[in-house]
């Protein structure tokens, strides 16, 4: 079948991913190639000192993704989407949404670039011997226990934003376990929440529900955690189908059929997974945009709990430490602008405006492979918020260079990628440290679109050869796509694991680039001199308040 015919017949699957800067929605066919897109731009806010997201907006942007999907096909294939083999929605992790019984939101969204619960995570981590991130879903939760905040009896459910969305779509309170993993720790030999860390937050909550006065007659609390959150599901259960008043929120033309099967919802970092072929032991994905991550899929447990590491699992449960930086692209790009201003200024707004924004990347990522490997000196510092890994509460852009170094566009260029990958590097370090092997790593996200640089430069600041395959553009909804896919069509038994290998990455093109030790050896200089400035940075954000 062609692709518009296997259109017409309800045989594509649609991924849709709420990312921090776009939402997208992408069509793969058959054979698991993307064969149309719909995008949206929205950003976060900092209201009252917490990033956020209107859920309305969430949905302004999904309707206009989708939107332009269906517009996509329509122009290249010249048929109507309207009815989908299956379906599936993924968003970036952790933070805070909780609802009452009733379904009302009680608290704004809270998103994983927060870093307000330092009390909770640390008296959490402790209490598990476990880490808790500031991010996660019940460091939110506990900090707004200790916090005293008047909603937290009436919470009825506690999900994510891309467990918020499927709830809305299918009426299923469920979640894929990688994407749970980020709200609560999971016991990898059950694939469910664990039970001993869930008694000793019931043991920890109860007091404070008793010490506020929040306890109904006759009860412990008025919630117990287990009945607040989502049910955990693996890879390609049935996570429930497209309702009607689902179908009509996503498409609100009406064409759009109910009764799609729906994979359960995931995360960013479990789409990641999908998207580079990373769910088996001895591989690992860095996924590169508005914030970084790394995850490794582990073949014994680390010796220790660290602070820097999370331990989450892949989308059918399998232990992963995962680096996760909060900043990657966000300072990247704002020079970015500043060098268009600057053409602007130098070639007149006509000219400037017909240079495309791809090109600009272009240009600024080849100069960085011309600069000085260790960037003769000039550090960057791309902290837009806060950077858990390296110690950082807050952040505040910055470059520093020692009047000796050479301060040409090809070094700031470099430090600017360096920076970009500098927090990632120093947590990846820890598992070099408990002799984590990898095989290979994948990169994909918009950080890796221009060929032969990013990924040349963090081969060398990694140690590990790093693979770009041609979809790496593709990123999440890619990901989220082949999950819904996995859902609807592996074969009885069939694990994720043989099914990404065997039926969609075989014969996959990429390109693999080997660390370079000239790369090596200026990065660890690079590092070296940017983790002395941290107490830089830090001064920083305490003499120059927000």
């Amino acid at each position: 079948m062609t692709v518009a015919e296997q259109i017409a017949a309800g045989k594509g699957v649609v991924g849709i991913e709420l990312g921090s800067t776009r939402i997208k929605a992408v069509l793969i066919d058959e054979a698991h190639n993307p064969v149309a897109t719909g995008d949206h731009v929205w950003e976060n806010q900092l209201v009252n000192g917490i990033w956020t997201y209107e859920l309305k907006d969430a949905w302004a942007g999904i309707q206009d993704a989708y939107a332009h999907l269906v517009a996509d096909v329509r122009e290249k294939y010249g048929v109507e989407l309207k009815k989908l083999a299956g379906l599936g929605v993924s968003a970036m992790m952790h933070g805070y949404l909780p609802f009452d019984a009733e379904g009302k939101q009680l608290a704004g969204f809270r998103t994983w670039r927060n870093t307000m619960t330092a009390d909770a995570a640390a008296e959490l981590s402790e209490a598990f011997q476990f880490n808790i991130p500031q991010r996660w879903s019940v460091a939110h939760l506990y900090q707004a226990i200790l916090n005293k905040e008047e909603h937290v009896p009436q919470i009825a459910y506690l999900t994510t934003l891309a467990g918020y969305i499927h709830w809305q779509l299918t009426g299923e309170k469920v979640m894929g376990v990688g994407e749970a993993s980020g709200m609560f720790p999971i016991d990898s030999a059950t694939g469910d929440f664990d039970e001993k860390m869930l008694a000793i937050f019931e043991e920890k909550k109860n007091a404070h529900f008793a010490a506020n006065g929040w306890a109904p007659e006759g009860a412990a609390s008025a919630w117990e955690l287990r009945a607040i959150l989502p049910k955990v599901l693996s890879a390609g259960e049935d996570a429930g189908t497209l309702t009607e008043e689902g179908a009509n929120l996503l498409d609100p033309t009406g064409a759009l059929e109910a009764g799609v099967p729906m994979a359960p919802a995931e995360g960013d970092a479990g789409t990641g997974m999908a998207a580079t072929n990373s769910t088996l032991p001895r591989t690992g994905n860095v996924s590169a945009g508005t914030s970084i991550f790394s995850m490794a899929v582990l073949e014994r447990p680390l010796s220790k709990m660290y602070p820097e590491l999370d331990m989450v699992t892949t989308p059918d449960g399998l232990p992963v430490a995962m680096v996760h930086c909060n900043n990657c692209t966000s300072d990247l790009n704002a020079w970015v602008e500043m060098y268009r201003g600057f053409l602007v200024r130098l070639l007149g707004a006509e000219a400037a405006a017909a240079i495309p924004q791809g090109k600009l990347y272009e240009t600024l990522f080849h100069a960085a492979m011309a600069g000085d490997p260790d960037c003769s000196g000039v550090i960057n510092y791309n902290d837009y918020s806060g950077e858990p890994v390296v110690g950082l509460v807050e952040g505040r852009p910055m470059v520093v260079r020692g009047p000796e170094s050479k301060y040409s566009f090809e070094n700031v260029a470099r430090s600017l990628i360096y920076g970009a990958i500098a927090a990632l590097a120093s947590g990846m370090r820890l598992l070099t440290a408990e002799h984590v092997e990898l095989d290979r790593i994948t990169g994909h996200g918009g950080f890796f679109k221009t060929e032969g640089t990013s990924e040349k430069l963090l081969a060398g600041a990694l140690g590990t050869p790093v693979t770009v395959m041609k979809t790496a553009g593709e990123g999440g909804p890619w990901g989220m796509a082949i999950l819904a896919a996995y859902r609807v069509r592996r074969e009885a038994g069939e694990s994720l694991g043989d099914y990404l290998k065997n039926k969609v990455f075989a014969g996959t093109e990429g390109r693999t680039v080997a660390p370079d030790a000239e790369d090596a050896a200026g990065f660890a200089a690079y590092l070296a001199k940017y983790q002395a400035g941290l107490a830089a940075e830090k001064a920083a954000c305490e003499s120059l308040p927000l």
